[in-house]
């Protein structure tokens, strides 16, 4: 977190959770020292059974900055040497029936711009961005003299539509009437159509009022510290779902669905009108989280804090319609929520009218301690076929699959590790965070196209040694 934004929760928080979050920020870019982990453990993968497992192709963008589809025995079958912010493989539905096509950064350009980091100017952003087949031939691309201030400046989420038009997230850096900052790094959505037009626009300070701040909290948000004052973090469209089926015009199709990570809310925008239609936060049905013993379910949300990859669980898979959400517990919100000093990350599926939730994965799913499952920034969570969910815990690169019980039937750690500048310190560090983890089934890339499904059984912890110490 930026100093600023430190002044601001020195204010509401105890000094413990002050301190906490101080370490969560530091944990992004230092993961092995900050983070409670040893400094040496075995990255690759770490346990797999494929009976139990859903198996696919995974698809990544490593700390180093290449794209990678791995298989779920860890083995690299494709990359393509582009970064991506997040690493999209598309449905071949969406590309005419090409297989093996994936959106990603194909230049950056110097200059300010949203960061993984909330609140921090990124050293670059987008310049232009595009699609790449299989041979890593762009095939689609669009920023430069087509986007407005001459770069794409598009994070954190793109989606390709059903009309071959691609929806991105992007920053328009600019003033804003009423804001102590003199220009914010606002969050725009763009449609942009094949040839590189933009033909749809939505810019987030234009709805402030329908976010559900109150007068108070609004006045927080217009004097923020930081231009990225929002930091909306995920863009989707809604897609075919039961709730539409039924008659809520609020769940049409076409909608969009985004979320804040600094604000904490989750909203849909109607297509048609560009006004919000449906919210869940700033204020929740349980504005803290709740204890242990009041964990059964369903139950009312409680307090959802700096939340990723917010999006309803597509047609087809199980527990469709419902939202499906990371919820990072890290630093956000006007006031800022409250943080418990031992917590961790929770993954949780919501059912978006009744707005409970109906299911939820933290580390004591798993029978260990609830801060072993913890990213508090970046990460993602997608509903499998066979109702398992892969979770990206993303500042520490881990991407694993659980079952509805809680049961970690493939687990994965990132081995791309690359050097960064610690923003707080100024120090070279490396780490091997990543964003966001995509499943990708076997028949979205070409024919003949490897991939392993031999079982990994972890060894006892207990007994487990480097080679030749005692």
């Amino acid at each position: 977190m930026d100093a600023s934004r430190n002044r601001h929760f020195s204010f509401h928080l105890h000094l413990p959770h002050r301190v906490v979050s101080l370490l969560a920020a530091f944990i992004v870019w230092v993961p092995i020292a900050a983070n409670a982990e040893p400094s040496v453990y075995p990255t690759g993968v770490t346990r797999y059974d494929p009976t139990k497992a859903f198996n696919s192709y995974v698809v990544f963008a490593g700390a180093d900055k290449v794209t990678r589809l791995i298989d779920l025995d860890g083995n690299v079958v494709h990359e393509w040497k582009y970064n991506a912010f997040p690493g999209k493989l598309l449905d071949p539905a969406l590309t005419g029936g090409h297989l093996g096509h994936v959106l990603v950064t194909l230049t950056n350009a110097e200059g300010g711009g949203t960061s993984i980091v909330p609140g921090r100017a990124a050293p670059a952003v987008s310049k232009t961005i595009g699609e790449l087949d299989w041979d890593g031939k762009v095939v689609w691309e669009w920023g430069g003299d087509k986007a407005p201030g001459g770069a794409a400046q598009q994070h954190h989420d793109w989606q390709r539509l059903p009309n071959g038009n691609t929806l991105i997230l992007a920053n328009l850096a600019h003033p804003v009437e009423r804001f102590a900052q003199p220009k914010v790094l606002d969050d725009v959505a763009y449609e942009i159509s094949q040839n590189g037009e933009i033909v749809w626009k939505w810019i987030a300070s234009e709805h402030l009022e329908e976010f559900g701040f109150t007068p108070d909290e609004l006045k927080l948000v217009r004097n923020a510290d930081t231009p990225d004052y929002l930091h909306v973090n995920n863009l989707s469209v809604l897609g075919p779902n039961h709730w539409f089926d039924a008659g809520d015009k609020r769940f049409d199709p076409e909608n969009i669905l985004i979320d804040s990570r600094n604000a904490s809310f989750t909203v849909i925008i109607d297509k048609k009108t560009g006004k919000i239609v449906w919210s869940l936060g700033p204020h929740y049905p349980a504005n803290e989280l709740v204890t242990r013993s009041k964990r059964q379910l369903p139950r009312p949300v409680d307090q959802i804090s700096g939340q990723h990859d917010a999006h309803l669980i597509p047609a087809g898979l199980p527990g469709a319609g419902n939202l499906l959400v990371y919820d990072n517990q890290g630093e956000g919100g006007y006031h800022p929520a409250v943080l418990a000093v031992t917590g961790g990350s929770r993954v949780l599926e919501i059912d978006p009218v009744k707005k409970e939730i109906i299911w939820e994965y933290s580390g004591e799913n798993s029978g260990r301690p609830g801060w072993t499952f913890q990213s508090t920034f970046i990460s993602s969570a997608r509903r499998l076929p066979n109702g398992n969910t892969l979770i990206d815990e993303g500042y520490n690169g881990r991407f694993f699959q659980v079952t509805s019980g809680g049961a970690i039937v493939w687990e994965y750690i990132s081995p791309y590790f690359a050097k960064s500048v610690d923003p707080i310190t100024g120090r070279d560090v490396q780490g091997n965070q990543v964003y966001r983890a995509q499943p990708v089934p076997y028949e979205w890339v070409p024919a003949g196209t490897p991939h392993s499904e031999k079982a990994v059984t972890p060894p006892s912890l207990a007994e487990f040694r480097v080679p030749g110490a005692p």
